[in-house]
């Protein structure tokens, strides 16, 4: 039996893992805290360590959620950490959203309009169905303003360090928001929220990864 510790993406709550099925191990919801401003990722990453109970658990991160992971891994030992629809280091971060922030472009998108999704909102997200598409609306409309504002400008400026080892990544091959053509798994017409759209495919590769 595992130790997991799970770690949701930007805008997001544990509600995006319901689709899995890790019962069989011990499962661990790591909550977002307050961020300080202008606190970098990293920073961020260490005032969540003490969330993280068990010693060489194994992370899994969806997004957002993922490159926390990756910043924990590097201040505390992990058995693993398992990225979903994520980024492996800073120079998988696309380009434009580095110009977005030398340019403080974000601040013409509010969050506030960020938590009233729209057709193009699903379409970047990959979700299509009805029930999809209200499980996203809700966890946009209970995600805090001040939260959601500082990450949007930390994550263009992310430093990443070394890649931990062990680290695996799972990714959609339609994910419009992150690339990620050398991911270890690929699931196919997987989008941004595969983790709920493609869950089936997702506990599949995660099976199989635990099993390990």
């Amino acid at each position: 039996m595992k130790e997991l510790f799970l770690l949701s993406g930007l805008g997001a709550d544990k509600r995006v893992f319901d689709y899995l099925d890790l019962g069989r191990h011990n499962i661990h919801h790591v909550n977002w805290i307050a961020p300080v401003p202008n606190e970098s990722l990293k920073e961020y990453a260490r005032r969540l360590l003490p969330q993280i109970t068990a010693h060489r658990p194994i992370l899994i991160g969806v997004s957002f959620g993922g490159m926390i992971a990756l910043e924990i891994a590097n201040i505390t030992s992990v058995e693993k950490v398992i990225l979903i629809s994520s980024a492996k280091s800073a120079s998988a971060i696309p380009s434009y959203y580095r110009v977005i922030s030398a340019f403080r472009l974000d601040r013409l998108i509010s969050p506030a309009s960020l938590k009233k999704p729209n057709e193009v909102f699903y379409w970047l997200f990959g979700v299509t169905t009805k029930e999809h598409k209200s499980l996203l609306k809700s966890i946009m409309q209970d995600t805090d303003e001040k939260f959601l504002n500082w990450a949007m400008a930390a994550i263009p400026s992310w430093m990443s360090g070394p890649t931990p080892e062990n680290v695996i990544q799972i990714h959609g091959t339609s994910d419009r928001i992150l690339k990620g053509p050398a991911a270890d798994y690929l699931v196919k017409d997987g989008g941004h929220l595969m983790v709920v759209t493609k869950a089936e495919k997702v506990n599949e590769i995660l099976h199989k990864i635990l099993d390990e």
